[in-house]
Parts: structure tokens; C-alpha cells; sequence
């Protein structure tokens, strides 16, 4: 039996077992293969980096090592592995997809500055590292956006392009008021902040407006993380939300770096008007609006966004 058959063996067969405790070792062993699996579709492999500081990042490696690499970075309470499908449809690409440190399987240091400028330069040594840094194409999903923003801005000569899927950072418009009583994201029962597998269930629904289907012992896997990790996103959460980065996007848009702005329609997360300040502020900015889908294009939408996304850099050969 293949590893595939397997996998999904294991994974709906525990779909039946209760998920409001920890998951059993079975069902995290069972995700875990069905997380290699994904990877190696996708021909992705991962690897590990100790930074100057000592922590360590960890990120997936694939691609067309021989293209043009395109940096790929996850959003707040993610991992490398929401790019790990869309990398499918990206192969042309020297792909390199990172945990953040505080994320994934990087290093959470409690103390640590995870701004977007940190996270940007932190990054930056992971292309420095890889030898790739001189020219690069960077691509961020929510929190990722605002970091990839910050990157351009730092490292305006290097970047080749940036392709913002329904960014943070950009504040000005506010937060969705019915999800988020106080208007900020980062109050103590912030949807965000995960205490346990219900909540883990309640976000997954929030943030995609047509979820794929996981089974919620796979889910529940997931969740360990976050809820393990809840004190620590509360602090990311807070610096994150304090830190606008409309100011650098101006920079992009002096330095003319090509941009595409995507942004889901249904986005319960950041308010899709907020595409509209993007481009206002970097009017070299294509946008794209995806009806039916939400926060997160490269799950919902994989195709499509994998599509937009290459048409795009098309236009941008021989320039």
C-alpha cells in the first residue's frame, strides 16, 4: 500500500475519535506522514539554519533550483507548510519557504523583536545564506505580506518583485469590529490567540470562506502547537499589530518594484478594503479580488492564485 493510501487510511479512520483533548499518538503520527507526503509532491525538501543569534530556521527547499528564487513567507500562527500545495503549481521557481522564528519549527525565543524589520532581517540571512540574496522575488501571506513589505524596503535593490497575498501591516483601515470587539487583534480573546481544539476548529473556519477538508483529528494535531505557543503569539500579536508599514510601502512605490496585491473577497480576518489603501499607496501595484475565498488564496484558491500569480511574472520578463 502506498504511502498516500496509508496516510489517508490512518487519518479518516481516526476522524471518528472525540478531538476535544490532545491527539493520540497515532493521529500525530498519521499527520506527520501526511505532511512528508504533501512535501514530497511538491519535491520540497527541508533543511535548517542556525542564524548569527544562534536560533535556528527552519524552511522547506524546491523547486527549479537552477530559476529565479522566490521567497515564500506564511502568516501569523502558520508554517512554511500553507505554501507546500501552491508549490506544486510554482516548480519554475527556485522555491524557498521558511518558519518564522517564533513559528513552525524555527526557534521561539520569548524575548525576541518580531517585527517585520526582525523578521525581515532574519530572512535576509537566510538568502545571504543560500546565496541568493543579491536578486529576489518575495511573496508573503498576511503578517508575511507586512514582511515582505519591510524586506522590499530594507533591500529595495534586490527584490525583483512582490506579490502580497491579503496583507498585514497596512492598518489604517481598522479591524473587523465584529470579530474583533475592541478593534485590535490583539486582545486576550482575540480568535487569533488558540486555547484549545475547539477554538483551533472555530479559527480554521473563520479564516477560509470554503475550507478544504481536514479531518478534525488532523486539525487537532495542529492546534497543539498554537495552544502551546499561545503566551508567546499574544506578545508576536502585539508587536505585529503595532507596527504599520504603510510608510515602507512607499518606498516600494518610489523604487517602482513590481507589485501584485491579491486579496480574497470574503477575508474575515483584514478588512478587504484594504486593498485599496495598497494601491493607493503603491500605484504600480496590479490587484486582483477573488470572489469566494478568504484569508488565505494559496489554500482556498490553489490554482487560481498559482495562475495570477504567473501571469504576473510574465509580464515582467525583459524588464
Amino acid at each position: 500500500m502506498t504511502l498516500k493510501r496509508l496516510s489517508l487510511v490512518a487519518l479518516f479512520s481516526l476522524s471518528v475519535i472525540a478531538c476535544t483533548t490532545a491527539p493520540n499518538t497515532l493521529a500525530v503520527n498519521a499527520t506527520q506522514k501526511l505532511i512528508q507526503f504533501e512535501r514530497n509532491k511538491a519535491k520540497l525538501e527541508k533543511k535548517v539554519l542556525t542564524l548569527a543569534s544562534g536560533d535556528t530556521m527552519t524552511y522547506l527547499e524546491g523547486g527549479n533550483i537552477n530559476g529565479e528564487p522566490l521567497l515564500l513567507i506564511h502568516g501569523f500562527g502558520a508554517n512554511k507548510d500553507n505554501f507546500t500545495r501552491i508549490a506544486r503549481e510554482l516548480s519554475d521557481y527556485h522555491l524557498i519557504i521558511p518558519d518564522l522564528l517564533g513559528f513552525g519549527e524555527s526557534s521561539k525565543p520569548p524575548q525576541a523583536d518580531y517585527r517585520a524589520d526582525a523578521q525581515a532581517q532574519r530572512l535576509h540571512e537566510l538568502l545571504q545564506a543560500k546565496g541568493v540574496a543579491s536578486h529576489i522575488h518575495v511573496g508573503g501571506n498576511s503578517m508575511g505580506g507586512a514582511i515582505s513589505v519591510a524586506y522590499a524596503a530594507m533591500y529595495p535593490d534586490s527584490v525583483g518583485s512582490l506579490w502580497l497575498l491579503d496583507s498585514g501591516g497596512f492598518w489604517s483601515a481598522g479591524f473587523p469590529k465584529d470579530r474583533f470587539n475592541d478593534d485590535s487583534f490583539d486582545n486576550d480573546n482575540s480568535p487569533l490567540l488558540v486555547k484549545n481544539t475547539e477554538d483551533y476548529f472555530a479559527l480554521y473556519n473563520l479564516v477560509m470562506y470554503k475550507p478544504p477538508y481536514i479531518p478534525k483529528t488532523v486539525q487537532a494535531v495542529f492546534a497543539q502547537t498554537n495552544i502551546a505557543n499561545r503566551e508567546l503569539h499574544a506578545n508576536i500579536l502585539k508587536q505585529i499589530t503595532a507596527d504599520n508599514v504603510e510608510a515602507r510601502a512607499k518606498v516600494i512605490a518610489q523604487r517602482n518594484i513590481p507589485t501584485l496585491v491579491v486579496w480574497g473577497a470574503e477575508d474575515k480576518i483584514i478588512k478587504p478594503e484594504t486593498a485599496a489603501i495598497m494601491t493607493k499607496l503603491m500605484p504600480q501595484a496590479q490587484l486582483i479580488m477573488m470572489s469566494e475565498v478568504g484569508h488565505v488564496p494559496m489554500i482556498e484558491a490553489v490554482k487560481e492564485t498559482a495562475s495570477d500569480y504567473k501571469a504576473f511574472r510574465a509580464t515582467l520578463k525583459g524588464q
